[in-house]
């Protein structure tokens, strides 16, 4: 019993230091690494929770979910060879134990053994205790409570954004999964939020293209399926295709009465409905200017009226300053007249302008409507430094025109399918936007045009260059013709930046005009 109890006593010192010393440098570790993501998070959690409106946002989960991951393998790490000390000392206990006598009352007559009986209950599983009490669990729950994972209305968001690139490029679900495709229950969660918007062609697909992919793991049922292909068809006309995938659902489940009612409805409205739109077939037709122009569709006479235009070394009129190293000038359009300005910004500042710019990037507004699905981007105003102090200068070089009273370089960061419906950069102000600089920090690889409906004019982002166009005639009024909007990006990461220029100033720069045509 002696040799048991030096065994045991010795292995719970064993324990109690060295398990003192490798947790400690476990949970310090552990501890460090997830605290160092929890400052990184809390970081982006200060700038807002929403990430599908900027794909900047979108690719800091790459980073999170790394650091995620491992702060997660550095836990189970820390825990299980913590386990594992837990076992040797259970080990010991359990020997012990097995030593023990067969009549306890017997031995427990000696007062020494009672006692020392005693003493190894209450200081060993004392000791027990306060250790199962070091495990980390809820030290990881609780840093791990602080991490910035996007919310269920994020995800639908995005699923949200997914269906407007293809309603605008009129894509099929195998189109827009091309390149990553989607398991049955992703695909049914991207029909959900359709039916809920009422695009129910698109959920029809899209439900369609969940039961192809259906497998044993999915959790969304083909009952499931079946009602909902049923029901998007019926919303969208379609009443041959609500029968077909209703009589299919009962086939299921035969005791359903109300499929039964649902498909004594829709043979009862067959008769009465002459018209029948085809639900697997897209409308690739569209009256929409803006739409056919983000498509790449351009009216031949625009095209020949583009080709007609010029290309020339520019210096601003005669600036000093760029006489001995004039811009590349090209006029995309002539009347109204917008500029495009090559290689007016280097890599290197836009590297500058998007550091300093993610940290504070939050969800653009519209005046007077705020947060709109209007407009899916998220965007920041800079303050002056001796980057923005060279770009505004050079602003003022290129355009002859005073940045006294311009506003703050406005940097804007495309989401999911980001875009901007058509709209004009001024109002009726006292001191309104005469004039747009707009400056591309990123190629798009597909969409993300700026186009003008009016004019039928399309301009594809170019890294370091830049569009210039007046939004006020000489005469004061607002250029009607100078309404624009941003296409959907499709493939790639839009950053823009955004200078406007105000007419307080401009006075000797560029004169007014009584004429009501000017």
């Amino acid at each position: 019993m002696d040799m048991n109890c030096l065994y045991l006593n010795s292995a719970i010192v064993y324990f109690k230091i060295h398990t003192q010393v490798v947790l400690c440098f476990e949970v310090i570790m552990a501890i460090k690494k997830l605290t160092v993501f929890v400052v990184f998070s809390w970081i982006v959690c200060t700038t807002g929770y929403e990430f599908f409106s900027s794909t900047e946002k979108v690719a800091q989960l790459f980073d999170e979910e790394k650091d995620l991951l491992q702060s997660f393998s550095l836990y189970i790490n820390a825990e299980e060879k913590y386990v594992k000390k837990l076992k040797s000392v259970l080990l010991a206990l359990q020997q012990y134990t097995n030593s023990d006598p067969e009549n306890p009352e017997k031995t427990l007559r000696d007062p020494v053994a009672a006692y020392k009986l005693l003493r190894r209950v209450r200081t060993e599983w004392l000791t027990i205790v306060e250790y199962t009490q070091q495990s980390l669990y809820k030290k990881y729950q609780k840093l791990l409570a602080f991490a910035d994972i996007p919310e269920l209305e994020d995800v639908d968001g995005a699923a949200s954004e997914l269906i407007r690139l293809q309603e605008f490029y009129k894509l099929y679900p195998h189109n827009i999964t091309k390149e990553t495709s989607l398991d049955a229950d992703q695909a049914y969660r991207m029909g959900l939020v359709a039916y809920e918007e009422d695009k129910f062609q698109h959920a029809f697909l899209w439900f369609l293209y969940s039961l192809d992919r259906l497998t044993e793991s999915s959790t969304t049922t083909e009952k499931k399926l079946l009602h909902y292909l049923s029901s998007s068809a019926y919303h969208f006309g379609s009443l041959p295709v609500a029968i077909y995938f209703g009589q299919r659902l009962l086939n299921l489940d035969p005791t359903n009465d109300e499929v039964k009612v649902e498909l004594s409805l829709y043979k009862h409205l067959r008769f009465q409905k002459t018209s029948n739109p085809d639900i697997f077939t897209l409308n690739t037709k569209s009256n929409n200017s803006y739409e056919a122009l983000c498509r790449g569709e351009i009216d031949e006479r625009t095209s020949k009226r583009q080709s007609a235009l010029s290309c020339r070394y520019s210096t601003g009129g005669g600036n000093p300053r760029l006489m001995y190293a004039p811009v590349k000038e090209e006029v995309e359009w002539d009347e109204p007249r917008i500029i495009r300005y090559h290689d007016i910004i280097s890599d290197r500042e836009i590297e500058i302008l998007k550091n300093i710019s993610r940290p504070h990037l939050s969800r653009s507004e519209i005046r007077y409507l705020g947060v709109s699905k209007r407009r899916t981007s998220q965007s920041v105003f800079l303050e002056d430094n001796t980057v923005l102090a060279r770009i505004s200068q050079n602003i003022a070089d290129i355009t002859a025109l005073s940045m006294e009273s311009a506003e703050s370089l406005h940097v804007q960061n495309y989401g999911i399918g980001g875009r901007f419906v058509p709209h004009y950069d001024t109002w009726d102000d006292e001191n309104g936007r005469i004039a747009t600089f707009l400056i591309y920090m990123s190629d798009v690889e597909i969409g993300g045009a700026t186009v003008f409906p009016k004019v039928g004019v399309a301009l594809k982002p170019k890294k370091g260059s830049a569009v210039f166009w007046y939004n006020l005639q000489k005469n004061g009024r607002v250029d009607l013709d100078t309404q624009h909007a941003g296409c959907p990006v499709l493939v790639g990461n839009k950053w823009v930046a955004n200078k406007w220029i105000h007419e307080f100033g401009q006075e000797f720069r560029r004169p007014c005009s009584l004429s009501d045509s000017e």
